[in-house]
């Protein structure tokens, strides 16, 4: 990240390097349906405002009413500027009418010499916003370019962003924080010029506040601008033809940014003898050649979103190559001698001082091939929860069959090829607009297996035995992880993950294929397979263990041979305690009244004998399964074997399911006891037979009026 050191695993240390584990926030989540989806089409995009008005309602209403436009979503106070600091010096919020007499939304079009830096450290975005002012179609989505201070002004403004799959509109009052009459952060060169300005406003107000934007990745903000996808190269190590991939991404106004690397935090923003800037974020503007004394010589535009500080080595703007050029070469190259920010410098300079190349593809066309191709594009949206699907890499093989599984079917090889390309673009989702709660970018990454022929979640114990056929190139603490591949036709599983397990997160993964590839997600259905309820033992043929039962249990129940709740904790925890092999706490007395829920067939709260012994050979299958899965005998078992437990009980479970039960059943350390263990058992099967029971015209629906569904919500 610019602003920020990148946390980078690669290949070879994968296996063995340990990462410091980050206390994250814990975070809601809410069901999602995690079948693939299309991508989103260039329509209309979704209103944000919390009112549910739509930009238009809004202008409207302020019009009629004579007013300007206040936003109560993001006002004009502190919390809208920082969370985690107190302003600096005593901001005011001015409309741009308040600070030049003659504003103007935009003033002799939008282009990249109206992004000047203010006292944000947003590099990152302003070298996106630079990036996008050369591409007038995609400026025109996230900047609508019908919007002015004329004569329907209402102090109210819009701009559209992608985020995971769909395009929001981003509404805005136009109040923006000054400090002695000038505008604190991004501005235009030109002082009664406010796109911009409003621009920076309107994505601070997606990401919580103007501090959520201090430290980032350039193709981050790309991505919002397009929903593209990006692809990364370090310099050093880019393919010979690096040069023909910078010009192919440009002519097809693929968005490209640049910066150099640090060696430490006291490095960041450091400037080097030639002028260029250390931990910064820059935008690459144009790649051409310029004949020199009979040479061709390959020039690359690099753009310092300060409007200013600019490179001085050989091609800067007073350097004395450019004596040597014809006038109407240099016009041609738009050169101009101007302390702007925007430099051309030679291609080989550039190698040698830059490290790091963003490029954000419109469609991800391969820039090293010259034919365009049609991208097949499918969507998945998941969750990491802790305790169920937040397993960490292979390194942590314990947990690591846990986390989300899809499987991906290869069918059809790329034209006049042997293998199949695709892009898989892992994106953890809403981290910036988390900062403000603690939360940071997780180290994530993904890992691809050859799919055996079986269906379903994979196990533990494939993970053990397969290695990965291809995984991304590094785990890193950036918002998305992308690479490209080449596979043989075939099915295969792809594993997201973060680096370490337990942490938390949602995140949206993308596949670009070339040819048609088909997706889904391995979560699996919900299935229930129940054996029918043994019938009791005649007394004539009860085993010695049914006769002490009968005794102990005649002793507590008295005549009517029925007890209720509290007799039956004290009957089956003194059964327990004499069983050898089992460490496990006392029965609880609600896990006692719900086996008395479950079992009771006469509706009076109380369990016969008959009752209990039938409820006893579940009790001992249900042991059985709990000290299976409780691997170092300690009377608790790890809360990411549930899903293997519960299905060895015949309960397959989704995602959703297992996480709400280990939300439910789980302790802060991931454990469950046996008591736990037993009332979630109990409850998923009382609901589901009553399931079976009233799903008489259906196996798949009941319908449920409101008291039928208190009075069963009661009874599991």
């Amino acid at each position: 990240m610019l602003g920020c050191r990148r946390s980078i695993v690669t290949d070879e240390q994968c296996r063995n390097l340990e990462i410091s584990t980050r206390q994250e926030v814990a975070m809601p989540h809410l069901y999602q349906d995690s079948k693939p989806r299309p991508p989103a089409l260039p329509g209309a995009a979704r209103a944000t405002q919390g009112s549910g008005k739509s930009y238009e309602e809004l202008k409207r209403e302020c019009l009629c009413k004579g007013i300007l436009f206040e936003d109560p979503d993001f006002p004009a106070c502190s919390s809208s500027l920082f969370f985690g600091e107190k302003p600096p010096i005593p901001f005011i919020w001015k409309r741009p009418g308040d600070i030049v007499k003659d504003p103007k939304f935009i003033l002799g079009g939008a282009t990249r010499t109206d992004i000047c830096q203010g006292d944000l450290g947003d590099c990152w975005l302003l070298a996106a916003i630079a990036s996008l002012t050369l591409n007038e179609k995609t400026l025109a989505r996230v900047v609508p370019l019908d919007q002015n201070f004329g004569p329907d002004y209402a102090g109210i403004f819009h701009f559209q962003f992608w985020q995971h799959n769909e395009w929001l509109d981003v509404v805005i009052d136009d109040r923006l924080p000054t400090f002695n009459g000038r505008l604190v952060f991004l501005h235009s060169a030109e002082h009664n010029e406010f796109w911009s300005a409003l621009l920076e406003k309107a994505y601070a107000k997606l990401n919580g506040s103007y501090e959520a934007l201090k430290g980032g990745s350039t193709i981050e903000a790309m991505e919002d601008f397009t929903g593209g996808v990006g692809e990364m190269y370090e310099v050093k190590k880019a393919p010979d033809n690096f040069y023909e991939i910078l010009e192919k991404a440009l002519k097809r106004c693929s968005m490209v940014g640049c910066s150099i690397d640090t060696s430490s935090a006291a490095e960041s923003e450091a400037r080097t003898p030639f002028g260029l800037i250390k931990g910064h974020a820059y935008s690459v503007t144009g790649i051409d050649e310029v004949c020199y004394r009979g040479q061709k010589v390959q020039l690359i535009r690099i753009r310092n979103p300060w409007g200013q500080v600019e490179w001085n080595g050989p091609w800067s703007d007073n350097s004395p190559e450019w004596h040597l050029v014809s006038p109407s070469e240099q016009k041609r190259l738009s050169q101009a001698a101007l302390d702007d920010g925007e430099f051309w410098m030679k291609f080989e300079d550039f190698k040698v001082h830059f490290d790091k190349v963003e490029i954000c593809n419109l469609t991800p066309d391969a820039l090293e091939d010259s034919t365009a191709h049609k991208w097949e594009v499918t969507i998945h949206q998941g969750s990491w929860v802790r305790g169920s699907t937040a397993g960490g890499c292979r390194n942590f093989l314990e947990t690591f069959w846990t986390n989300p599984q899809i499987k991906l079917h290869l069918t059809e090889k790329d034209d006049g090829q042997d293998d199949c390309t695709f892009i898989a673009a892992l994106m953890q989702k809403d981290r910036r607009k988390l900062k403000k709660f603690g939360a940071e970018m997780l180290t994530i990454g993904y890992s691809i297996y050859e799919s055996p022929s079986r269906d379903g979640h994979l196990g533990k114990d494939f993970f053990r035995y397969h290695p990965s056929k291809a995984r991304s190139k590094t785990y890193i603490n950036l918002r998305e992880v992308s690479n490209r591949f080449k596979l043989p036709p075939g099915d295969y599983i792809l594993i997201p993950t973060t680096f370490e397990p337990h942490q938390e997160a949602d995140f949206c993964l993308r596949i670009f294929s070339e040819k048609k590839a088909v997706t889904e997600d391995l979560d699996e259905n919900v299935a229930i397979d129940l054996p029918e309820p043994p019938n009791p033992t005649p007394s004539s043929q009860e085993t010695e263990e049914e006769k002490q039962f009968r005794a102990l249990f005649e002793q507590i129940a008295g005549k009517d041979m029925e007890v209720s709740a509290e007799e039956l904790e004290y009957v089956l925890n003194a059964v327990l305690k004499k069983t050898k092999n089992i460490k496990f706490k006392n029965l609880s007395i609600i896990s006692c009244r719900n086996i008395i829920s479950l079992m009771d067939t006469s509706g009076n709260g109380k369990l016969e004998f008959n009752e209990f012994t039938v409820f006893w050979e579940k009790m001992k299958k249900w042991i059985n399964i709990f000290l299976q899965f409780d691997f170092d005998k300690s009377g608790s078992m790890s809360s990411y074997e549930l899903r293997s437990a519960l299905k060895a009980a015949g309960y397959q479970l989704n995602n959703y399911l297992l996480q709400l039960i280990v939300l439910r059943y789980s302790d802060e350390q991931f454990q469950i006891e046996f008591d736990d263990f037993l009332n979630c058992l109990i409850r998923l099967e009382n609901a589901s037979r009553v399931f079976q029971a009233l799903s008489v015209k259906s196996k798949d629906f009941i319908n449920l009026n409101i008291g039928e569904f208190i009075n069963l919500a009661m009874n599991i």
